[in-house]
């Protein structure tokens, strides 16, 4: 009778178990229903807010228009160079587009046969080529045999991102496929556009640059240098000197990062880097480590260093320096006054490119803070990954 009893009370206190585990399973898909729904109704509420937006700027943009027939208007425009004249068979060609990439590189007279050297390694790859003359000098170019089919645009001492500002907008550069805005002292014995491409569009690298060889004369970032056991790298890790990146590292200069000398963009990325681009501040210094921002979504998965197609950065100031003035000294003396000159004019560029720094910071900062609507991407993701490890613990 004693065993009866105890058989019983075994049996009840196991049931009683059960229900409380089966209890706290319910607890846990009741939480985690609630954390779907809320993000579900953010979601909601943040799509619902854009498309209000965009109707807002469209009925706008409809009256700015109204006074044309809807189907004349052609919203997109091109690079792409125009004959004056051309046959019947070339016309129906005429909106044939065989460039699908754009490469823009602001040059100066003194490295005509760098620049000359990157741009025939494009030019098999069909890519547009644009020269921002930021020296005033375009005649000395013609002898080159690629030169009448590229587009020169002139503004004298003028930087990379002041000429990509006003002749980059994304509605014009929109049927290439990426844009390469590079500088003109690269060295590319070691790069081939086609293949560094594949590699791109193969990973999902909306944001990249090719690594630096590690001879180059300036290197700024180890996340550039060149790996040269990889094919790519996304990361860095590196516990020397002040920016410790290890695993824990989300952000710039760790992963996430592309230095500003070789950039290349997908269409989508540079839309966004375009508005990113103040119209004020040329120097584009602190824009690198905000890119990405507008790497369409994890900036540690769509942007990369290319190590396989790597380049050489040979650092030369040119502009605002020596190179940019084409003035040639007759004696010593000259030289040295032209040299001091120079010197002088490019501790005025630091200057000016450290208070735009400064001025860039504070207008983020300002943007962020009034900007309500506006929730840090890369913390949500930080969130939910943090979620993600615990749960599997």
């Amino acid at each position: 009778m004693k065993l009866l009893k105890s058989w019983r009370w075994l049996l009840k206190k196991k049931t009683v178990l059960f229900d409380v585990g089966k209890c706290g399973f319910k607890m846990k898909q009741l939480s985690f229903m609630g954390i779907v729904c809320t993000v579900m109704l953010f979601i909601v509420y943040r799509t619902t807010n854009y498309q209000h937006k965009q109707t807002e700027e469209f009925r706008v943009a409809s009256r700015e228009l109204s006074g044309l027939p809807r189907g004349i208007i052609n919203a997109r425009s091109d690079l792409e160079l125009r004959p004056l004249w051309s046959t019947s068979s070339s016309r129906s060609k005429i909106n044939d587009y065989s460039h699908r990439n754009l490469l823009a590189i602001p040059v100066g007279i003194e490295q005509k046969h760098n620049v000359d050297a990157i741009v025939q390694k494009f030019l098999p790859e069909n890519f547009t080529i644009i020269l921002f003359h930021y020296d005033g000098t375009v005649d000395g170019w013609w002898d080159l045999e690629w030169s009448n089919g590229a587009i020169h645009i002139v503004a004298q001492n003028q930087t990379k991102w002041w000429f990509a500002k006003r002749f980059l907008h994304p509605d014009v550069v929109s049927i290439y496929d990426y844009i390469f805005l590079w500088d003109e002292d690269l060295g590319v014995q070691n790069f081939h556009p086609g293949r560094y491409l594949k590699i791109v569009k193969r990973e999902g690298l909306e944001i990249s640059q090719p690594a630096l060889d590690p001879n180059s004369t300036e290197i700024h970032h180890r996340i550039t240098i060149r790996a040269r056991t990889k094919r790519f790298h996304r990361r860095i890790y590196d516990l020397r000197g002040s920016t410790k990146c290890s695993d824990a590292s989300e952000g710039p200069p760790c992963t996430g990062f592309v230095e500003g000398m070789a950039p290349v963009f997908s269409r989508s990325a540079w839309r966004c880097t375009w508005h990113l681009l103040q119209n004020d501040l040329v120097h584009g210094w602190g824009m690198d480590m905000k890119l990405g921002y507008c790497a369409q979504g994890d900036r540690t998965k769509n942007v990369g260093v290319i190590d396989s197609e790597y380049i050489v950065h040979k650092g030369i100031q040119s502009l605002g320096g020596a190179g940019s003035s084409g003035r040639k000294g007759s004696n010593s003396e000259v030289l040295t006054k032209h040299a001091s000159a120079a010197g002088d004019m490019r501790t005025e560029i630091r200057r000016q490119s450290t208070w735009e720094l400064q001025i860039f910071k504070e207008r983020w900062n300002r943007a962020v803070e009034e900007d309500k609507d506006w929730v840090e991407p890369f913390k949500s993701v930080l969130r939910l990954r943090k979620r993600k490890n615990d749960h599997h613990r």
